[in-house]
């Protein structure tokens, strides 16, 4: 446990001075230290005076804050003080004055809070408080691939009235609390675990894979390919953090390609290839995208099937399959270590087995067909006459990887 903590308390002190005057003095009654920084723009601050002022921020992007702010547009401006907020908290955790990091702000103050966190590493506590973190907005540009805490302020973070006291107390009390008991940062991962992604409809298959490998004595990660799951293990694996990777399920691709719930970033897939470990493939999940519940007009004809109360699978149809079959092909040709595709032909998840809700035997064959064709003559490819969740099938594709794994150990 540590003793004293230092929290960077990120925050325009145009807009929001009292309201983060009101959090640093609530981290400081909880034994703690905060750094005040201030990532505001236009107007001075306002009732606090900052341990790094919005003038220094602007310095540390590379630029002077009248020149921030003549960028020629809202958002210029944010993107370039957003670097310089991210230096500033780099600079403070390499000089071991961060232990946590908690930022309050509307969308662009969350925003500029986020870019310093994304930064940060892993197991570093991170918070954000914000009233956008409601409704049917998107995370990912907040979130990222991080482990950044998002809280709801309920109110608008404009005074301090009894809601707002109570918010800003328990995310103090929370980013306090991680810093001195728990907030460690992965540096590393001992043994160098194999990354494997997963979704429910793959569950059954990786659940019996992974016993196997456990068995054998291979410590797993599972990432939940939601659309920054996969792009996460990929990550972890450049920086050093992975021996290998079972791509199980690459359902992220299919919803790129469809403009689904789950899309990834166009380095999905590649960035793996790049790292020179060895990586198995699995085309679990291809055959459908993810779309809201309930299914918006427009995809109804479809083959679909509710997965839960605000998430629908939606079938794709054979031209799109063989289109999706193309591109997964570009994107692991080239790769620089040992690579094996291994495809279940009875089914690439859960429901589309013969007779289940999104089975679509010709959809199957013209994602495989595609594949192989676009893929280059040194990738090895294997076709197991089964489905994705075979227990057989997951056993298989765990014998193979340590199979792989062995042969690179020796040469």
């Amino acid at each position: 446990m540590r003793e004293r903590v230092s929290i960077a308390l990120i925050g325009t002190l145009d807009t929001k001075g009292p309201e983060i005057a009101y959090v640093r003095d609530r981290i400081r009654e909880l034994g703690g230290e905060a750094v005040v920084i201030d990532s505001g723009i236009l107007g001075e601050a306002n009732g606090i005076v900052a341990d790094v002022s919005r003038a220094e921020v602007a310095i540390a992007a590379g630029h002077t804050i009248d020149e921030v702010r003549n960028a020629g547009s809202r958002g210029a401006a944010v993107e370039l003080m957003s670097v310089g907020v991210r230096e500033v908290c780099l600079r403070l955790w390499r000089e071991e004055r961060l232990h946590g990091a908690l930022a309050l702000g509307g969308a662009e103050g969350a925003l500029l809070g986020a870019a310093a966190m994304q930064a940060l590493p892993l197991g570093v506590p991170k918070m954000i408080v914000s009233p956008t973190f409601s409704g049917r907005r998107r995370f990912a540009a907040f979130v990222g691939d991080s482990d950044i805490i998002a809280m709801h302020s309920v109110v608008d973070i404009l005074g301090l009235n009894a809601i707002a006291r109570t918010v800003f107390d328990n995310a103090a009390a929370a980013v306090v609390g991680m810093a001195r008991h728990a907030g460690r940062a992965v540096e590393s991962l001992d043994g160098a675990p194999v990354g494997i992604t997963m979704l429910g409809n793959s569950t059954p298959g990786v659940m019996r894979m992974r016993e196997v490998l456990e068995n054998a004595g291979v410590e797993t990660v599972i990432f939940h390919a939601n659309g920054i799951g996969g792009s996460a293990m990929e990550k972890l694996a450049a920086a050093g953090g992975l021996s290998g990777i079972i791509d199980y399920t690459l359902a992220e691709l299919s919803n790129a390609m469809m403009d689904g719930l789950l899309a990834c970033g166009p380095d999905r897939l590649v960035a793996g290839g790049r790292c020179g470990i060895p990586r198995v493939v699995v085309p679990g999940c291809v055959d459908f995208f993810n779309q809201f519940a309930p299914l918006p007009e427009q995809w109804r004809d479809r083959k679909h099937y509710l997965h839960n109360p605000i998430s629908t699978l939606v079938r794709l149809v054979p031209e799109e399959m063989a289109r999706l079959g193309t591109m997964v092909a570009d994107r692991l040709n080239g790769a620089t270590g040992p690579l094996l595709v291994i495809i279940p032909t009875r089914g690439f998840s859960l429901n589309a087995v013969r007779g289940g809700r999104l089975h679509d035997e010709e959809g199957d064959v013209a994602f495989i067909d595609a594949l192989e064709a676009a893929l280059h003559g040194d990738v090895r490819v294997e076709h197991v006459d089964t489905h994705l969740n075979d227990p057989a099938f997951g056993e298989l594709v765990a014998e193979r990887y340590l199979a792989m794994a062995s042969e690179r150990s020796v040469s």
